[in-house]
């Protein structure tokens, strides 16, 4: 086990309430500015371009714009420009990219020819002085300041926030806009919380299921993402739906599934496969969302758009721990680097 010294991604977690109230403080009115503006030139659709935990963030995009909009979100494959070099016609599309650094090539190719096939460029950016930032149109920045630990945490997050800001804005609805004050002080509650996720259930698992729909389909992503780069757990993202299309088979008594919680209208096909799992002898664990505020005077607010943000956030401080208890350095995933060039 790893010394119970602050490593640099812990203290990236730690920070993530004042960067996000920092975020919404610089941040917020530009987001707002970009939603009215993707509404105004009546985009027909969007593609969007990222790698990694990036391209986890433009998943959560897609579900949120899908769902308030009814307009399709597509992903496209950087290798569309950068192997095979397709000549994209998208006129009447928005093509945002999403990237922490700015500075993969294989991202930057792909908004490039994007915006040569027709599409108005965008890019939620971390690093905004970065190649990205120079060829996008249209730059939104996530404040998130400095991210030194090689897994993302606080960029993620800021690139959740700048997505629900850009539809609040199409929407016109200030409504998103005072939820997402709140979340300061939920992430300052949930780094605090001393309840997390059974840390000796996971760490005895041989794989794991992790398992949302709609919006928190995206965190199972990412949390799938994080137990393999940290904690070196082999673990697979799968939507309450789609892991009953075949996936269930292999669920038995050595595997555990993560079911991120929804209290949307998601939670019946939540809870059917929940069961499903249970039945085939899989250990069943909850990442829980947040109860609904009872304050009379947060009665307009949608926290169902921001309860993935709160659990990704309890998610990070879990994982975090948990690598080092399996003896491994979270700053330094065995392999990888901050920024990864691919093409």
């Amino acid at each position: 086990m790893m010394s119970p010294k602050q490593t640099q991604t812990a203290a990236e977690i730690s920070e993530i309430p004042s960067t996000i109230k920092h975020q919404l403080e610089m941040g917020i009115e530009t987001y707002w500015a970009v939603g009215n503006e993707l509404r105004d030139i009546d985009v027909q659709g969007y593609i969007t371009c990222a790698r990694g935990s990036s391209d986890h963030a433009a998943t959560f995009f897609k579900y949120l714009f899908e769902t308030h909009t009814g307009l399709p979100v597509a992903s496209i494959g950087p290798s569309v420009a950068t192997l095979y070099k397709a000549n994209l016609k998208l006129d009447g599309f928005a093509a945002i990219a999403f990237s922490q650094s700015g500075s993969s090539p294989d991202i930057l190719a792909l908004l490039d020819a994007a915006g040569r096939g027709g599409a108005k460029t965008f890019s939620v950016l971390n690093v905004t002085d970065s190649p990205l930032g120079k060829i996008a149109e249209t730059i939104l920045p996530i404040h998130a300041g400095p991210e030194m630990a090689v897994a993302a945490t606080k960029s993620f997050v800021g690139m959740l926030i700048a997505s629900l800001g850009m539809l609040a804005g199409y929407l016109k609805d200030r409504s998103i806009i005072s939820t997402l004050q709140l979340l300061p002080d939920l992430a300052q509650e949930v780094i605090n919380s001393e309840k997390e996720l059974p840390m000796g259930q996971i760490s005895k698992a041989s794989s794991l299921y992790c398992i949302g729909r709609g919006l928190n389909y995206a965190l199972a992503c990412e949390i799938a993402l994080k137990f393999k780069e940290l904690c070196h757990l082999h673990a697979e993202a799968y939507s309450a739906a789609e892991v009953l299309h075949g996936p269930a088979t292999i669920a038995h008594e050595k595997f555990v599934t993560l079911f991120i919680e929804s209290s949307g209208i998601e939670s019946a096909s939540m809870e059917a496969a929940r069961q499903n799992m249970k039945s085939r002898g899989a250990t069943v664990i909850t990442l829980e969302s947040i109860p609904k505020l009872t304050n009379p005077s947060n009665s307009h607010c949608r926290i169902e758009l921001i309860s993935p943000i709160v659990q990704i956030i309890s998610f990070y401080v879990f994982v975090e721990k948990l690598a080092r208890r399996f003896g491994f350095n979270p700053d330094l995933p065995t392999g990888l680097e901050k920024v990864t060039k691919t093409f």
